[in-house]
């Protein structure tokens, strides 16, 4: 079974929104450099993001190991589930109480699943030994929670939110994780991993 990394963008108080989930400059890093994240065929999501060649040697390897995207309903309605085209991996599981909408991009790899447990159940099955890419927040928190997570992966960006939507959403109790393994200085971007201490 491939990893499964808790990852998002976050402001350096932990924010990945505001209240309003506007992201506001925390993807400016995405359109700040001159070096594509994809390479070759130029028509998914990821496509239109050019970074600083530093985040560039970074962020490709990681997106080329996704497999599954993980994410809760709310993400998945605010981005469209990204048109079926996910910026990276093959597939996407979506933790919601509802079914995909009717008619919604039938030829997309999209499951709709009850509950985190069962989510990360169906991500690994697709992913096999592929990476496994859990969106942070209310879902991600969960799932961290759970015991499910392997490493955490924080895009740090130098702006404060003071309030909003949670990198680690209302997660209760104490979590440790281990020294950072990666750590990458972009433009306008601080690249970390961490592994979940077990």
């Amino acid at each position: 079974m491939g990893t499964v990394i808790m990852h998002n963008v976050v402001s350096v108080d932990g924010f990945i929104a505001d209240k309003n989930d506007d992201v506001g400059p925390l993807h400016d890093w995405y359109f700040n450099g001159d070096t594509p994240i994809t390479e070759g065929d130029h028509s998914g999501a990821g496509s239109r993001f050019k970074v600083s060649r530093a985040s560039a040697e970074y962020v490709r390897p990681m997106w080329a190991a996704i497999g599954v995207i993980v994410m809760g309903r709310n993400l998945f309605d605010l981005v469209n589930g990204w048109e079926g085209r996910p910026p990276a991996g093959d597939h996407v599981v979506v933790v919601s109480h509802r079914p995909k909408p009717e008619g919604w991009h039938p030829e997309a790899s999209c499951h709709f699943v009850d509950g985190v447990t069962a989510a990360i159940d169906k991500a690994q099955e697709l992913a096999g030994d592929r990476t496994v890419a859990v969106n942070a927040g209310d879902v991600g928190s969960q799932i961290l929670a759970a015991g499910l997570v392997d490493e955490v992966a924080m895009d740090v960006v130098p702006v404060v939110f003071g309030s909003g939507k949670r990198y680690f959403g209302g997660i209760d109790g104490q979590l440790l994780l281990e020294h950072p393994h990666v750590v990458i200085q972009g433009d306008g971007v601080l690249h970390l991993r961490f592994k979940v201490r077990r």
